[in-house]
């Protein structure tokens, strides 16, 4: 799903106490692009992630997703969007303690289809997970919960995936294989993805990386060929 923004604003609070958190970006990107976006805290990175997926909404400028003007929809309209468009996943894994790993993904699963326990199944087999799903949160590894989350995020097959630090509560070995479950799907689904990281390392694996600075983009890199992500070091 193609994602393009054009002189987009975000500014919180008003008169001498505004921070404009986003300034004037313009951002086209084709379907099927895995983007890393890049930038110290306070650059705008998650902000811009907010946008796209309709948690919030721009101060001004024009956000269009699969040709949608973001702008128009209503807060209904906006739930619909985002349970059919868009997939999440977050640093902190946001798991419900209580129930197993695939109740947590059947949650989600059954708000977009008749088959949710079937379809739980087949996405946490897809991210390695077939024999731990009937395993609560606390039984399992951080590297394994973050898998249920990417399931969960990937049930519903929603062509956007927006990524929040994915990696950043994980040691180097389980992120970088979490970044190559990550790149692996997104090419053989042709989803959309935007990573939000700090670790300018993980930039070698995308076919885009945007450097976000003071709420600007202050540079935009394509990669002809990235490399694969279990091949990172940092």
């Amino acid at each position: 799903m193609t994602i393009e923004l054009a002189g987009v604003w975000k500014t919180f609070g008003e008169g001498h106490t505004a921070v404009n958190a986003l300034k004037d970006i313009d951002l086209k990107g084709p379907q099927g692009e895995f983007t890393v976006i890049l930038g110290p805290s306070g650059s705008g990175k998650t902000t811009l992630l907010n946008l796209v997926g309709a948690i919030d909404n721009a101060t001004r400028g024009r956000i269009e997703v699969g040709g949608t003007d973001l702008a128009q929809l209503g807060v209904d309209e906006q739930v619909r969007y985002r349970r059919e468009n868009v997939g999440f996943v977050f640093q902190f894994f946001n798991l419900i303690p209580t129930l197993t790993a695939a109740e947590n993904v059947e949650l989600v699963a059954d708000l977009t289809a008749s088959d949710g326990a079937a379809r739980a199944a087949e996405v946490l087999a897809k991210v390695g997970l077939a024999d731990r799903m009937h395993h609560f949160p606390a039984q399992l590894s951080g590297g394994e919960q973050q898998r249920v989350a990417i399931a969960r995020a990937l049930v519903k097959q929603p062509p956007i995936l927006l990524c929040d630090e994915p990696t950043g509560e994980l040691d180097f070995e389980t992120g970088r294989m979490i970044l190559q479950l990550l790149q692996d799907i997104s090419r053989e689904q042709e989803q959309t993805v935007l990573l939000v990281t700090h670790n300018s390392a993980i930039g070698d694996m995308a076919d885009r990386v945007l450097r976000l600075r003071s709420g600007e983009i202050v540079d935009d890199t394509h990669h002809a060929s990235p490399i694969a992500a279990g091949a990172l070091t940092w």
